[in-house]
């Protein structure tokens, strides 16, 4: 017995595919809950400033201590320094210092400065809406445990890393 297949649009096909498993909402990318390098290589800079407090750190310092390319360093701290996490200055003693205490700072700040909101996964973000929410039975769970982890995030301060706390 052979079965029939009707021929189908791609984004209809797409669409299918997608109702037909939970899995298939999460990138391929994102096998596990993860935190990019970006928020990862955004911690450490901030950590290294906070480190040396007071004093202008330059990129290429940086760079050196925590071996992430220069290159890099300069587009995570433009975002740090956007978000108001760090001051920039130039010229030759130029560079970077937190632009508060370190007390002060969170470290969901420092991850919403580099990636923007987190979501433990993707149907939670209002931008990638899930088609299925309300016949969802764990989507209140997921729901939760994104709630845990950004208040854990938000509660744990700069200081409390630096402090190995």
């Amino acid at each position: 017995m052979q079965k029939t297949v009707k021929k189908c649009s791609k984004s209809v096909q797409k669409r299918a595919k997608m109702c037909q498993n939970d899995a298939l909402f999460e990138p391929k990318r994102n096998k596990k809950m993860k935190f990019s390098s970006k928020s990862r290589y955004a911690l450490r800079v901030m950590v290294d400033l906070a480190e040396h407090a007071g004093d202008v750190q330059s990129i290429k310092a940086i760079s050196e201590r925590q071996t992430i390319s220069e290159k890099y360093l300069e587009q995570i701290a433009a975002l740090l320094s956007k978000a108001g996490l760090v001051e920039s200055f130039r010229g030759a003693q130029g560079g970077y210092k937190l632009a508060r205490g370190a007390n002060k700072i969170s470290v969901g700040e420092i991850m919403k400065a580099a990636d923007g909101e987190f979501y433990v996964i993707d149907c939670l973000d209002p931008k990638m809406p899930c088609n299925i929410e309300d016949k969802c039975k764990t989507h209140s769970y997921w729901n939760k445990l994104n709630e845990l982890v950004n208040n854990y995030l938000n509660t744990v301060s700069l200081e409390d890393i630096t402090k190995g706390k």
